[in-house]
């Protein structure tokens, strides 16, 4: 126990006094930070000049509309409509529309239109003559109305920068609402009437049989989306860890020095209880960060006009989550100590986890079916699977809470798996960080297992 004991003593602080350690730790909740703050601040900044724009309206009826529409700062609720979206399995989320609405309110004066009559004149002059003002950089663009507009609803946008999607957005959608005035005009109906009437309806979500039920604008997916990520990340790099340890003491052959003193069973669960210890420090370190920078970030971002608000988490789902955490770093971090024993090389060691972060990585991205429906059959097999559990369960306990006796059965499954696989990588781990000069092939592993 005493050697175990100074293994797990000296990975643990030979690793924390690392400068990469607590450069990692102290810059990566910054850095992460920057991801979820810096767009919705660089997205409320002004920047720009009115978008100029030249408008051929052939109808005679629609541009001192459109004009008014534009410059009015109240948008008719039912066409506001974000440009972005994303879709998972069917489910159409929003992407920072926030951020979207910024990004349209950060141009200094939004629009400046200049109508072009036809007078008579072929289009094709007409599109010319305009083209020729947009390469000069008179105006940004031009939008082309033809006469059977209200019939048909097509135009033309002609721009500069193709790239602007919220210009292009807001033009569409100012337009559709004009013409959709004029046309009940036509039909002799209140187009007031049928606006006043159409508002849409705001839906807000509230946890069901909570006792103070709170609004939820989306921190509930963020929540979700964050915690599967952060033991994605955290496992993929803690495990990748473990094999560079692996194979430096392979190539350096201090194997050879330890085994002398050790046994290889005790000697490889030090590594990996010693880099797990590393791991949930610096876990906790990065919680305590985001909880300082998010209550910082939350203050920014009211003062940017944008209201966000953390989610209460109870107590539980931190247990929940350092034994998921816990699960899924000793699944993967033994795979990758095998994968260490078996070869000679970083590069070798390298290609062989491919497929185990491939694994990884689907169980990452299983979380969003789970997420659509997390009592589903589906979800129940993936959440029991010890590969996917880590991120599956846990995302089911955030979203939906099973059974309890469904989350002792996943960590029943993959605490056993645990057990067998720390038995096999043993068994491998004993020969294998002895043998130099070549990669294991499968029929030696096999042999040496069955030894």
């Amino acid at each position: 126990m005493k050697k175990f004991l100074a293994v797990v003593r000296r990975e643990y602080l030979q690793r924390v006094r690392s400068k990469l350690f607590i450069i990692a730790t102290v810059l990566g909740p910054l850095v992460m930070s920057l991801f979820g703050v810096v767009p919705a601040l660089i997205f409320s900044i002004k920047a720009g000049e009115p978008i100029k724009l030249a408008v051929v309206d052939q109808t005679g009826r629609v541009y001192a509309r459109l004009d008014e529409a534009l410059q009015s700062s109240s948008e008719p609720e039912e066409e506001k409509r974000p440009p972005v979206a994303n879709s998972f399995n069917g489910n159409s989320q929003v992407i920072n529309s926030a951020q979207t609405v910024s990004a349209r309110k950060s141009r200094q004066g939004g629009f400046a239109l200049e109508e072009v009559r036809p007078d008579g004149r072929p289009i094709e002059d007409i599109r010319a003559e305009l083209d020729e003002r947009v390469r000069k950089k008179e105006i940004d663009g031009y939008l082309i109305l033809p006469s059977d507009l209200l019939r048909e609803g097509k135009a033309e946008f002609f721009g500069r920068n193709t790239g602007d999607v919220f210009t292009r957005d807001e033009l569409e959608n100012e337009l559709s609402s004009v013409v959709r005035e004029i046309r009940l005009e036509d039909a002799n109906i209140d187009a007031r009437r049928v606006r006043d009437l159409s508002r849409r309806v705001e839906l807000q979500s509230f946890k069901a049989g909570a006792e103070a039920a709170e609004h939820d604008a989306g921190e509930g997916f963020i929540l979700v989306f964050g915690a599967g990520f952060v033991i994605y990340l955290t496992i993929l790099m803690y495990g990748q860890v473990i094999l560079g340890a692996v194979i430096e003491e392979k190539e350096t052959r201090i194997a050879e020095i330890l085994f002398s003193s050790i046994r290889p069973f005790p000697l490889m669960m030090g590594k990996l209880i010693g880099v797990s210890l590393l791991a949930l420090t610096q876990l906790a370190c990065w919680g305590l960060a985001f909880l300082i920078l998010a209550q910082y970030g939350m203050g920014m971002l009211a003062g940017k006009g944008l209201e966000v608000s953390i989610p209460r988490v109870p107590p539980i789902m931190f247990v929940y989550f350092a034994l998921f955490f816990l699960l899924g770093y000793f699944i993967y971090a033994t795979i990758y100590a095998l994968i260490g024993s078996m070869v000679t090389t970083a590069q070798e060691g390298g290609q062989l986890a491919v497929p185990v972060v491939l694994l990884l990585v689907v169980g990452f991205y299983l979380a969003f079916p789970v997420i659509r429906s997390p009592d589903s059959s589906f979800a129940f097999w993936v959440s029991m699977f010890p590969f996917f559990a880590p991120i599956t369960m846990l995302v089911r306990i955030v979203t939906q809470t099973p059974p309890f006796l469904q989350i002792v059965l996943s960590l029943i499954i993959g605490f056993g798996t645990v057990v067998l696989l720390i038995w096999l990588a043993a068994r491998i781990y004993r020969v294998g960080m002895l043998m130099y000069g070549k990669r294991a092939s499968i029929p030696e592993v096999w042999r040496w297992v069955r030894q």
